[in-house]
C-alpha cells in the first residue's frame, strides 16, 4: 500500500528501528526491492533520486513506484530522493510522490530554509510530506552527481534553528557518513546524534547507510535514525551476484540474479536496522 512516512517514523522512533530507503532504476531493482519487504512482512521506502533523471524519467519513476506500492500488501512510501530543482521537486508532489526532499544544504543557511519552507508549503496541501537537510554528507566514489567529497557535520545549533523555522517533516543530518564506496568504515559521532536528537524533535535520516558499518548502523536504528538510506551496496551485491555466476546465463536469468543479489543485501540490511512490522 501507498503511504506517506509521517506515521511510519512515528512508529520507527517509539519502537527504535529505521526503515531502509532504496534507490530505484528501473522495474527490476523495484521488484527486488519489495519482493524482499513483502517476504519479511516490513515498511519499505523506494526512492527515486533526481540524479538518476536521465537514466529513468520522472514520470516514468512516477508511474512505475505508484503502481508497485499500490499493489503492494506492505506499508511502501514513493520518495524523491535528493531534489535540488525546486520545479522538479514540485513536479514529483504533482505526479504523486508521497515524500520528497528538498536538499539545499550545499546553500547558505538562510536560503536553505527558504527553499525548504517553499516546498513544504506547496507539498503539505496536497498531502506530501518532506525532508531537507543540514549539514551536507560528502561522497567518494558513487553512482550519483555529489560533487563534494567531504563532509559538512550538522550543527545541533543549526539543526534546531532549521527545524524552528521551517517545522519540517524529517531532517537528513550530516554525522560521519558519506554517498558512495568506501575505503575503510567510516568514524560515526553518536555523541552529535545524540545532542542533536535531544534538541530537536523532529525525526531524524541518515544518508549515506552503504559499507558504513553493521555496528554502525544499528546503534543509528536504536538511537533515534528512523531512515537510513542504502543504494551503492544493494548494486554491488547485484553484480557480485551476477559475476559468481556467470554459466551461459540469459538475459532472464541474469535478471533474476542481479535482483537475488539486491534481496539478499536489503534482507541482511533489514536485520541490521533492527525494522519492525508495523500497522498503518
Amino acid at each position: 500500500m501507498l503511504v506517506t512516512s509521517k506515521e511510519l517514523f512515528q512508529l520507527a522512533l517509539k519502537n527504535n528501528f529505521a526503515i531502509p530507503a532504496t534507490n530505484f532504476v528501473d522495474q527490476n531493482t523495484l521488484r527486488a526491492y519489495i519482493s524482499i519487504a513483502e517476504k519479511r512482512n516490513l515498511p519499505l521506502i523506494i526512492a527515486f533520486a533526481e540524479a538518476h533523471h536521465e537514466v529513468m524519467n520522472l514520470e516514468e519513476a512516477a508511474m512505475l513506484g505508484k503502481y508497485h506500492a499500490e499493489k503492494a500488501n506492505i506499508p511502501i512510501v514513493l520518495h524523491l530522493d535528493h531534489g535540488e530543482n525546486l520545479t522538479f521537486i514540485k513536479k514529483a508532489v504533482d505526479l504523486g510522490f508521497t515524500s520528497v526532499m528538498i536538499d539545499a544544504s550545499q546553500d547558505p543557511f538562510e536560503e536553505n530554509v527558504r527553499k525548504t519552507k517553499e516546498i513544504i508549503a506547496y507539498a503539505r496541501p496536497r498531502g506530501t510530506v518532506v525532508e531537507a537537510e543540514i549539514g551536507y554528507v560528502g561522497s567518494g566514489d558513487n553512482y550519483e552527481n555529489h560533487e563534494h567529497s567531504e563532509s559538512l557535520y550538522t550543527t545541533v545549533s543549526e539543526a534546531k534553528k532549521f527545524y524552528e523555522e521551517t517545522k519540517v517533516d524529517s531532517l537528513a543530518i550530516s554525522i560521519g557518513t558519506a554517498h558512495g564506496n568506501y575505503k575503510g568504515t567510516p568514524e560515526i559521532n553518536f555523541k552529535r546524534l545524540n545532542e542533536i536528537s535531544q534538541a530537536v524533535s523532529v525525526p531524524l535520516v541518515l544518508h549515506g547507510g552503504s559499507s558504513s558499518g553493521d555496528r554502525n548502523l544499528n546503534r543509528c536504528a536504536l538511537n533515534n535514525i528512523v531512515k537510513i538510506n542504502v543504494f551503492t551496496d544493494l548494486v554491488n551485491s547485484a553484480v557480485e551476484k551476477l559475476m559468481n555466476n556467470m554459466n551461459g546465463s540469459n538475459y532472464f536469468e541474469i535478471q533474476e540474479q542481479l535482483r537475488s543479489g539486491i534481496e539478499s543485501c536489503l534482507d541482511h540490511y533489514y536485520t541490521v536496522f533492527n525494522t519492525q512490522p508495523v500497522n498503518v
